[in-house]
């Protein structure tokens, strides 16, 4: 196996003498899609946010590959609603050359929206904005803190599916935090399960069996989580509406899926 692109350490964040993050263990290779659920308040945000270098540590340590790029999406775009910027210009800002910003934006679906305004752009289109952006940076780490939100369950599967498909095109790894527990079930390859520390860790299809898990989320979670099927019949568009057939990339950017549930 290759060396890590990042490794924490034993790593711990206080925040008044209160742990948010204690002394917590992690790898990251390339080829990984690791995925960090938890309870509100369990440090997932501060503990990306160390991997980052974003927030000082207080305890042990991270080491990131030697030249490592990394491509951050962060929860949400939060602007300034007097100011006017284009997806063009917010591309720009990542200061790419046009030609790669295209490809970025072509690549999650976009490219369309280019001359649009960034503050008329559905959640989910902003999302793959924040997504094109970080593409653009040809990134070995992609970093998700909360990649879906505000996109609906139908726009969630396709663009999990467009975040395994960017792993392998990219060859780059993937840590991201997801509330999404169904869906990123079907979408990582491993899951670490944290409330302040790392409470259980392991591949979607153990870890709902896991006490620890059954613990923090409940019973009746583990098991709806634990009989969570993910197939492909159909495709979605940008909205999340099933699109049946042959359609343009601009219409359906995604994955093909049909959410079974027992």
């Amino acid at each position: 196996m290759t060396d890590p692109l990042v490794t924490l350490d034993n790593v711990t964040v206080r925040f008044d003498d209160r742990p948010a993050v204690d002394r917590v263990n992690l790898n990251v290779h390339r080829g990984d899609i690791i995925t960090i659920i938890g309870p509100n308040g369990a440090g997932k945000t501060t503990l990306i946010k160390a991997l980052l270098g974003l927030q000082p540590i207080t305890g042990g340590k991270v080491q990131r590959a030697s030249g490592l790029v990394i491509g951050y999406v962060p929860q949400n775009l939060q602007m300034e609603a007097t100011l006017p910027l284009s997806v063009k210009r917010f591309m720009a800002l990542s200061g790419r050359s046009r030609g790669e910003c295209l490809k970025a934006l072509a690549r999650t679906g976009i490219e369309h929206l280019v001359n649009a305004s960034v503050h008329h752009l559905s959640g989910g289109e902003k999302q793959r904005l924040l997504l094109a952006r970080a593409l653009a940076r040809k990134p070995d780490l992609l970093v998700l803190d909360e990649p879906a939100q505000g996109v609906d369950i139908n726009g969630q599967a396709a663009l999990y599916e467009l975040i395994r498909e960017l792993r392998d095109e990219l060859r780059c790894g993937v840590i991201m935090i997801s509330h999404d527990l169904h869906l990123v079930m079907a979408a990582t390859d491993k899951v670490i399960c944290l409330n302040q520390h790392v409470c259980c860790s392991g591949f979607p299809a153990d870890i709902s069996h896991d006490p620890a898990f059954i613990e923090t989320f409940g019973q009746s979670v583990a098991e709806s989580v634990a009989v969570y099927h993910h197939h492909h019949n159909h495709r979605h568009n940008l909205h999340g509406d099933v699109v049946l057939g042959q359609s343009s990339p601009a219409d359906s950017h995604g994955d093909s899926c049909n959410h079974v549930h027992h």
